[in-house]
């Protein structure tokens, strides 16, 4: 069971003063937490892809490539890179640059983006959205399973025979695929063999097994062993030493990011009640202190099927200090009993 952090590195008002943090501070500070998350011994750190003024990280290896040096052993992912508005010899390139820079620890993370401000502003149209990102997801697989390329599609130029460099430590260089709970996208990360990541981030998780099981019957029909393919969790949530004292932190810039997206995509109102039920034991956040979060990823890896767990904190703007103190519990409190918990039960149940 890996445990691991991801964020969007945003730059929302903080609710209590109104300041907004500058992008440049906000990069800055998402490095030192990368670096932390690996003194911890946290597994995967990941950053969002965003084109929007309230999200600092609009190329996520830049960000990834800045802790590189100063980390040994986390993975660094993107979470997503937005691969329909990319080019994806380029998004190859800057990935397999950071899989050197760091020794073979890079991943990418694709999926089609739930923002929309990139399309056009890499001059995409919006109704090409699902056959973008089939055209080139398939680009992108195929130069990362073969050094010299020879492509043709039908919105971006034609390769003929070209090396796309530098190649990366690792072979294959990792490729995810993000997906908000789309079966037809769930299929196709297993039809592909691709470990799949679930952005569960509303509802109840368990809610998500079926999809799970879905992805793992596609690969098995696709000749792929459905057991060596990881199946990851995007999770909104925040640790404290007390439970209350989380609850009571995190709502409150959790409650500006959703009503402010919720406007824009014609969401109810999220108020405190909405809060509280999500955070319950089968509700979608992972909001407490260590043993309560650390319980509800237990209960997300035997009833959902899931083997890596990202915490997503925070959801909008709060200070530093807070979210160092998430992962540093994250890392020394909460992932140790979870890893006890779910080998015990993996070795009682090994078809888990």
């Amino acid at each position: 069971m890996e445990i691991g952090i991801s964020t969007f590195v945003e730059t929302t008002p903080d609710v209590h003063t109104g300041e907004v943090i500058s992008h440049a501070k906000r990069l800055r500070n998402v490095v030192e937490e990368i670096v932390l998350a690996d003194q911890v011994g946290l597994d995967v750190f990941g950053v969002g892809e965003h084109h929007r003024e309230d999200f600092a990280a609009s190329s996520p290896a830049v960000v990834l490539a800045a802790a590189a040096s100063r980390t040994k052993n986390i993975r660094l992912t993107s979470a997503v890179t937005v691969l329909s508005s990319a080019d994806p010899v380029r998004v190859f390139q800057e990935f397999s640059t950071l899989d050197g820079i760091s020794n073979g620890r890079a991943e990418i993370m694709a999926g089609r983006g739930s923002f929309i401000e990139s399309f056009p502003l890499f001059g995409y149209d919006l109704k090409d959205y699902n056959e973008l990102f089939d055209e080139k997801l398939e680009l992108l697989l195929k130069i990362r399973d073969s050094e010299k390329v020879t492509w043709k599609g039908g919105h971006r130029p034609a390769i003929n025979n070209l090396g796309v460099y530098p190649r990366p430590e690792q072979n294959p260089l990792p490729v995810w695929i993000g997906s908000g709970g789309n079966t037809e996208s769930v299929i196709r990360a297993g039809l592909l063999g691709l470990p799949l990541v679930l952005a569960i981030i509303g509802g109840s998780p368990v809610q998500f097994a079926p999809l799970v099981k879905l992805y793992k019957r596609a690969a098995a029909q696709a000749g792929h062993d459905p057991s060596k393919l990881p199946v990851a969790s995007h999770s909104h949530g925040f640790i404290a030493e007390s439970t209350q004292t989380a609850a009571d932190k995190f709502f409150p810039s959790t409650q500006y990011v959703m009503n402010v997206i919720g406007r824009e995509r014609g969401w109810g109102h999220y108020d405190r009640a909405s809060f509280d039920a999500a955070r319950s034991f089968e509700g979608a956040l992972y909001v407490g202190n260590s043993t309560t979060v650390a319980e509800k990823i237990i209960h997300l890896r035997k009833n959902v099927g899931i083997t890596r767990f990202m915490l997503h904190v925070p959801v909008g703007s709060m200070p530093h200090e807070d979210v160092m103190n998430a992962i540093k519990l994250l890392g020394t409190e909460v992932a140790p009993q979870v890893r006890e918990e779910v080998s015990k039960w993996e070795a009682e149940n090994p078809e888990n």
